[in-house]
């Protein structure tokens, strides 16, 4: 039998080789390149929910249409997206700012890793720090992104730009039947529901008048506090070495400790008391102005009081505090407690009487809400109280309508949703990604890091 040549075997195997190759190469799955910030900014612009395509694993589609449902009911400028953990970090939360446009608040979970920046209008820079902190530690996309979603509609500020449109889906018109269903069931149950509202109506206002008693109390020792503080201050406007500078921070500080006694005396609910610590808040401040301008020293940076009692004065720095059973979150304390809390010891924190006895002030019920947020305007608030009790509650739908105002409302001046394009402050979207602070992900500077 003649031999075939190898040659010949090798060019006879040839096309099925080829047909091998070709079966391989149309059912081998198809890589999946990332989108581009272009791609990801439009999609942000029509709906607020993004999953990469690449990184369709980590988040289902109903889970995602359930997470931007939430996100347009409450009407407020979330964005959240979803990417591979290859995705570019440089410049990440700047770029897709800028190219999507709109004033909001930002949260990217990359792979395993999560972070979020937003525009200060919407969400203070400590209060984005502490959110993201609070969910940093839950592994499952699904889990992790709807805590803080659910958590940062609660304190952030602003409303949805238009061009998401709503939430519900428009049906083909109400039927003849439907409509006198309703009608008999509205006639039918008039007169029970009316005699229900009145009585909650009587019920609610029963409790804010008890709440506005018990926090009185409070209030009425933070005012005979900052008297205390004017009569030691022994300073007279005729003394030798007042200029105008003293005497102007004198008289403030006297104007408002008469403000104070004056809206304390005509609060008739418990939201009205946020005007009291507004004043003491203010007037404590020009005390700290007095005393610098007394002594020969660089007039304060204003900052809020220090958060463990406002009674402290002007805080000094912020410092890391974790309260029992929360997570880590940074807070502006004054000198003494930042010196306590370096050492290790416990801060001296402002308790309250409960029913169950005396409790820090967060942790001592809703009441305390427009209290704290006269002392913390500007939307700071929020992200101080983030999984205490008080926190919780004014996050609660019912809260604004019993006490005045919502969790992130106090300041008010929020502005989200507009569309600005690239004009906003870089600072608010600097940082590293990772690095706790809201920034972009690894490495320090403005979101080019490393991981």
């Amino acid at each position: 039998m003649k031999a075939v040549p190898r040659t010949r075997s090798l060019l006879a195997l040839l096309p099925a080789l080829a047909l091998v190759f070709l079966t391989v190469a149309l059912t081998a799955p198809r890589a999946q390149a990332a989108s581009g910030i272009s791609t990801i900014a439009e999609s942000l612009r029509k709906s607020p929910v993004y999953v990469d395509p690449a990184a369709a694993a980590q988040l289902s589609s109903g889970d995602a249409d359930a997470l931007a449902k939430k996100i347009k009911d409450h009407g407020k400028p979330l964005f959240v997206v979803v990417l591979p953990a290859g995705y570019p970090t440089a410049h990440l939360f700047p770029d897709l700012r800028t190219a999507t446009g709109v004033t909001g608040l930002y949260a990217i979970r990359l792979g395993d890793r999560f972070d979020a920046k937003a525009d200060s209008s919407v969400l203070p820079r400590t209060a984005v720090r502490n959110l993201v902190t609070s969910v940093r530690g839950e592994q499952d996309a699904k889990t992790q992104l709807t805590d803080f979603t659910d958590r940062a509609l609660a304190n952030m500020g602003g409303s949805a730009p238009a061009t998401w449109g709503s939430s519900s889906s428009s049906g083909g018109g109400v039927s003849p039947t439907a409509l006198i269903a309703v009608g008999a069931v509205l006639v039918a149950g008039g007169a029970g529901a009316y005699t229900l509202v009145r009585r909650n109506r009587r019920r609610h206002e029963e409790e804010r008048r008890a709440a506005l008693e018990r926090l009185r109390v409070v209030v009425d020792e933070d005012i005979t506090a900052f008297g205390e503080e004017l009569d030691r201050l022994e300073f007279h406007p005729a003394e030798a070495g007042a200029d105008d500078a003293m005497r102007a921070d004198y008289e403030r500080a006297l104007d408002a400790y008469e403000q104070a006694k004056s809206a304390m005396a005509a609060a008739r609910r418990p939201e009205d008391v946020r005007a009291v610590t507004e004043a003491l808040e203010d007037g404590r401040f020009c005390l700290a102005q007095l005393a610098a301008r007394r002594e020969g020293r660089p007039l304060p940076e204003r900052r809020p009081p220090c958060f463990f009692d406002p009674r402290h004065g002007p805080s000094v720095a912020d410092a890391t505090w974790t309260p029992p059973g929360g997570s880590a979150r940074e807070v502006p304390v004054c000198a003494a407690d930042a010196t306590r809390l370096a050492d290790g010891r416990d801060p001296v924190v402002r308790e309250v009487d409960t029913d169950q006895g005396r409790r820090p002030y967060w942790d001592a019920g809703p009441a305390y809400g427009p209290w704290a947020g006269g002392y913390f305007g500007g939307g700071l608030l929020p992200g101080l109280l983030v999984g205490t009790v008080l926190g919780g509650v004014m996050a609660s739908p019912s809260y604004a309508a019993d006490y005045g105002a919502g969790y992130g409302d106090f300041g008010g001046g929020y502005d989200g949703g507009d569309v600005s394009g690239a004009d906003f402050d870089p600072g608010d979207f600097g940082g590293g990604f990772g690095d706790g602070g809201g920034g972009d992900f690894g490495g320090g500077g403005d979101f080019g890091g490393g991981f």
